[in-house]
């Protein structure tokens, strides 16, 4: 089959208050805001970007802040965990830096061979740094996290599920994953098996279904080349009995949307064109950016939402 999925473009969240999202996510994390944005289907809510440089596909976790919602709960038919690639020796650095701004982190733990660690942001979502020799990605620093230990992008992410075998034949039948292996009840998928297009599915029958609202994962979103290959993906799809969006255009890429059977929403995202189309690659973050079709309601919308800022200085 052509290999019309390459692996994660991104994972987008819920949160709640937009300013502690960006603290955390840059100022703690060190990732780039790459985009400050709208939610299209709701435009008085923010919709960042964070990642690398660029906001390369396979580095952008994405988040839709709502402030004073209510935090949500993991549960089955969620993507629970999040896991970011690090440099191999980056675990303490991580725990010193994680402990220092009071975050509550796991001890080194191991799984197929690699140590990674575990921890929440402030809404609950749950993360994981993942060390790898196996990653040559260019993290972001803005300066307060070191180049040797910055986060590289998506390891990949962790698919709570109470039955697995429909899912599985999703990612490799109809999405260029293959399986990689089984460890303690958790099974691993991949394209090419790299960090960057990791799926794991736990699967718990008898666990209760999760509550999606702050701190919970509204979707995942898988790399494609460019609009012709995503309509590939999308006939192959509806010819197999899944229920398809129709394309959208997200202005920085182009998506279609369905549930797997395990309920969690997938995305299939086209890499281009990228977020450099309506900012310098050197200002990427800095103003808040529109569609074309939002344009005429600036002023409302920017009206409706919180000033936030990078207050990087606080997070040295």
């Amino acid at each position: 089959m052509k290999s019309l999925i390459k692996g994660i473009h991104h994972i987008t969240a819920i949160a709640g208050n937009p300013q502690k999202n960006i603290d955390f996510y840059s100022g703690i994390l060190g990732l780039r805001l790459v985009k400050k944005t709208i939610n299209f289907d709701a435009p008085d809510v923010y919709h960042f970007y964070f990642g690398d440089e660029a906001g390369s596909p396979g580095t952008i976790f994405t988040t839709f802040p709502f402030d004073g919602a209510r935090k949500g709960t993991k549960g089955t038919g969620e993507l629970t965990y999040t896991a970011f690639s690090v440099p191999l020796n980056a675990l303490d650095y991580w725990i010193e830096r994680l402990s220092k701004f009071d975050v509550t982190v796991s001890t080194k733990l191991d799984r197929f061979g690699e140590k990674y660690i575990r921890f929440e942001d402030h809404d609950g979502m749950g993360i994981e740094l993942i060390a790898t020799n196996k990653d040559n990605r260019k993290g972001w620093t803005y300066g307060q996290v070191p180049q040797e230990h910055a986060i590289l992008g998506f390891y990949g992410a962790t698919l709570n599920l109470k039955a697995k075998d429909l899912t599985e034949k999703l990612l490799t039948e109809f999405m260029n994953y293959r399986f990689l292996g089984e460890e303690n009840g958790r099974y691993r998928y991949g394209t090419e098996g790299k960090p960057g297009d990791v799926i794991d599915i736990v699967v718990d029958s008898q666990g209760r279904q999760g509550i999606q609202s702050a701190g919970t994962v509204h979707h995942i979103a898988f790399r494609t080349d460019n609009d012709d290959t995503q309509k590939e993906i999308q006939q192959v799809l509806l010819d197999n009995g899944y229920h398809v969006t129709e394309v959208k255009d997200r202005n920085y890429f182009k998506s279609i949307y369905f549930r797997e059977p395990g309920g969690v929403l997938f995305e299939v995202a086209t890499d281009e064109p990228g977020f450099a189309i309506d900012e310098d690659m050197d200002k990427l973050g800095e103003l808040i950016k529109l569609p074309e079709w939002a344009e005429p309601n600036r002023d409302k919308i920017e009206s409706k939402l919180a000033k936030v800022e990078l207050k990087l200085k606080d997070y040295a």
